[in-house]
């Protein structure tokens, strides 16, 4: 009772916020207290966009609202494309924490004065967000490096938002029945999981430790090295970096340095984290990315990664080259083949609706061409036809669509899926040429033999408990008649004879078809 007084009193606030800066949602068809709610609260004529208003509404709602916002950014299938875009610019910068708080921290994460662990700790933070801030320091042995502290308390601060998330979700749900859609639940699920890892600075040390190894043989890309020895659950060191945004294309052309060149590395960075390594950079904008005065990439920032499954990659390389050949019913079979789209849905339907929504971005010139745009309206046509986007491959079109902003910032007469087409055809012939399909093949097929002991051991016990149950008579088929006799006579276990018997099948078939 008491969760429900103090949440309720926490709404009102919110809604008041909500209110004034004009984004509460429409009135028609809520019910009659949700009505009288949005008449008191809401002030219409506010200048700006919808994702604008909300995004200067949740500054004023404090850190954890800031971080949802940056959450709600990827997924335009909820709140729109521009909503989303506005969202994408909210700048997570918060009034720094005192500086002898971080110091604090530290030595009790490290264990040490902070004279034994660094040379110099510069107690003003060079960044303060609603999670963390971050200080310059030199260690002992003259290594400058950035060090990432937790504000005093964010653990607590962050659970009682995520409580309030939680039970706004479930109160929408229940009272705005024409926004459950929306999976508001689900939106908070991934809100949490985000947080928890952004919450244990451990973790961030691991994905820039999992992408460093990723790409070490990328030329023209580096992470930034993690100080283990420095490094805890609420205390992050890695080496620090000196360079600037990617998008401040002044100083990069003042560096002398090739912004058609720093883009097709970036092009192909891009690319092989998402295609090759599964494993990408989940918060790509332009202040997470570097450009070094030699001209090398360097992130920043490894709180948001994504991964994609060989499954995914697969289907999305497929699905991306039929869409560049305009080949909208094999982009329809994809999706039906792979079980994406319901196969109550029409196959051809889907297709003219792939193809009313692709030929207008294919009639624009090629440095025009956007792939996320593209990845943005099939999710919108999927949602029709009942398939379920994933929360990744929405990361990855929203991550997409800022790394085509940044390009056109660097050269708007290039396009980086054209710099990067070469890389693309490469994994394509290595990935899903005929060869590597039969590979492929041939590694399913091994993977079933090592699983096969298992699965008859499996099987050999359902039919012994059919044979108790049926006295004896069970009718097995030729094949496991076979098995039987080879068990008995050699005094085999059941795997091993179905194993022999089934490879000496799968020999004389393909003997018989060769001699065809």
């Amino acid at each position: 009772m008491l969760k429900l007084v103090v949440n309720s009193f926490r709404l009102i606030r919110i809604l008041r916020v909500l209110g004034r800066y004009d984004v509460l949602p429409s009135s028609e068809r809520q019910s009659i207290f949700v009505r009288a709610i949005i008449f008191l609260f809401r002030r219409r004529d506010q200048p700006g966009g919808l994702g604008q208003r909300l995004a200067e509404a949740l500054q004023e709602l404090g850190p954890s609202f800031v971080k949802f916002g940056q959450t709600l950014a990827v997924r335009s299938d909820l709140i729109g494309d521009k909503a989303a875009d506005d969202l994408a610019l909210l700048q997570d910068n918060m009034p720094a924490f005192d500086g002898s708080l971080a110091i604090e921290t530290l030595e009790r994460e490290l264990g040490d004065k902070v004279e034994k662990i660094f040379r110099h700790f510069n107690p003003k933070p060079v960044a303060a967000a609603s999670i963390a801030q971050v200080h310059s320091a030199e260690t002992i042995d003259g290594q400058l490096v950035a060090v990432k502290i937790l504000r005093p308390d964010v653990e607590a601060a962050f659970a009682k938002d995520l409580d309030l998330f939680i039970w706004l979700a479930n109160t929408v749900e229940l009272m705005l029945p024409n926004f459950a859609r929306y999976k508001p639940k689900a939106v908070v699920d991934r809100f949490k999981e985000i947080v928890h890892t952004e919450l244990d600075l451990r973790l961030e040390a691991a994905s820039a430790s999992e992408l460093a190894l990723a790409t070490a043989s990328d030329v023209g890309f580096k992470v930034p090295e993690v100080d283990w020895n420095r490094t805890s659950e609420r205390v992050l060191t890695i080496e620090w970096i000196d360079g600037i945004r990617i998008d401040d294309v002044e100083k990069i052309s003042q560096l002398g340095l090739d912004r058609r060149e720093i883009l097709k590395n970036s092009a192909g960075v891009f690319f092989q984290q998402v295609f090759r390594d599964g494993f990408f950079h989940g918060d790509m904008h332009p202040g997470n990315m570097f450009v070094t005065p030699e001209g090398t990439l360097v992130p920043v920032d490894f709180g948001i990664m994504g991964r994609l499954d060989q499954a995914t990659r697969f289907y999305l390389a497929d699905m991306l080259m039929a869409f560049l050949q305009r080949d909208y019913k094999r982009v329809a079979d994809i999706h039906f083949d792979a079980g994406l789209v319901p196969a109550s849905q029409s196959r051809d339907a889907f297709a003219l609706s792939l193809r009313a929504v692709a030929e207008p971005l294919f009639d624009r010139p090629l440095n025009q061409v956007s792939i996320a745009g593209l990845l943005a309206r099939l999710f919108r046509t999927a949602e029709d036809f009942q398939m379920e986007v994933q929360p990744q491959l929405l990361l990855l079109q929203k991550n997409m669509l800022v790394a085509e902003g940044v390009g056109r910032k660097l050269d708007a007469d290039s396009n980086i899926w054209i710099l990067a087409r070469p890389l693309i055809e490469g994994w394509m012939r290595r990935n899903r040429g005929p060869q590597a399909r039969f590979l492929g093949g041939v590694e399913e097929f091994s993977s079933l033999c090592l699983r096969l002991p298992h699965l008859v051991a499996r099987v050999d016990a359902l039919i012994q408990r059919a044979e108790e149950n049926a006295g004896g008579q069970t009718d097995k088929g030729q094949f496991w008649s076979v098995v039987s006799s080879l068990r008995h006579r050699f005094r085999l276990p059941v795997s091993a004879a179905v194993i022999i018997t089934f490879s000496a099948a799968s020999f004389i078939l393909g003997y018989l078809l060769k001699s065809q």
